[in-house]
């Protein structure tokens, strides 16, 4: 059995679509479909169902992705070790992160590696976080970047920085022309919050509570870009991680406030499958999100 046919298996099965493994291997949905018969003839077992364009994974198909997940990724960091003898660090990293801390807090790290090793294929792309969890699980990317790290089965977490979190309002609120405020000043005012049940939205409502705060919630959304446009335009004050406004408080189409007497953070993390099975690239990136700044 060839490596590559266990990866074809496996991206069949990720992406449930014979065209899309085709697409991912480079090869036609014909030879997809001739590589998975030449498994269930090796194994002598039904791996696959399909019903119409669906694909249906069998309980002896599963068992085969899950170790077959395990061998493609123990290959490649063996790959990555064999070509880093007496060389630089090369291979590949991919990485998953949810939009507001990979634009943000990701980007200094992100620049300073590229720069540091050229040779590494960096892969970035951005998801929603049960995305980023089930990526990481599934071994498509080698590391996950999210906020609110929460321990699952077969997933380690590496603690980054966590984000402070502070008040924004328009440049015309007035509120504006404040550089802190208790947060018991939020109490009844108009507020511009995340969708229920992302962890942020989770995390300011216990604040809240906390602090007896009731806000009037006049819109939610489920990206900090959409918060950061709506507060602009005067639809209510937010909270959200200070990087993420630094450019729209330079340009003045936002404000942003501290709390006194308490600070508020949005913890961040790194999740991975495995962290002894990671190649060098993936360690030395590591390496770069927990340095001071990044």
């Amino acid at each position: 059995m060839q490596i590559e046919t266990l990866k074809v298996f496996c991206d069949l099965v990720d992406s449930g679509s014979f065209s899309q493994a085709a697409v991912r291997n480079h090869i036609t949905q014909s030879a997809v479909s001739q590589q998975v018969r030449s498994l269930e003839q090796r194994f002598d077992a039904r791996l696959l169902t399909r019903q119409g364009k669906r694909v249906t994974v069998t309980d002896s198909g599963r068992t085969l992705y899950e170790a077959g997940r395990e061998i493609l990724a123990r290959f490649q960091q063996l790959t990555s070790d064999l070509k880093s003898f007496g060389q630089e660090i090369g291979g590949s990293v991919r990485v998953a992160s949810i939009y507001s801390v990979g634009l943000y807090e990701m980007s200094p790290a992100i620049k300073r590696f590229l720069k540091a090793y050229p040779t590494v294929n960096l892969h970035v792309e951005y998801s929603s976080i049960a995305r980023v969890y089930e990526d990481c699980i599934k071994g498509i990317v080698d590391l996950g970047i999210v906020a609110y790290p929460r321990p699952r089965r077969g997933l380690e977490v590496i603690p980054l920085s966590a984000d402070r979190l502070i008040v924004i309002c328009s440049s015309e609120h007035p509120f504006a022309q404040r550089r802190h405020m208790d947060i018991r000043m939020l109490n009844g005012q108009d507020f511009v919050a995340f969708e229920k049940g992302m962890p942020i939205r989770d995390a300011i409502d216990k604040i809240f509570k906390k602090h007896e705060i009731q806000v009037h919630v006049a819109m939610e959304f489920d990206n900090i870009e959409t918060v950061k446009r709506s507060v602009e335009i005067g639809a209510g004050m937010s909270i959200v991680p200070l990087l993420s406004v630094q450019r729209e408080v330079e340009v003045g189409t936002l404000a942003q406030i501290y709390f006194t007497r308490q600070h508020f953070f949005r913890p961040l993390g790194i999740i991975v499958k495995n962290l002894r099975a990671l190649n060098p690239a993936a360690q030395r990136f590591i390496d770069m999100l927990q340095q001071p700044g990044s």
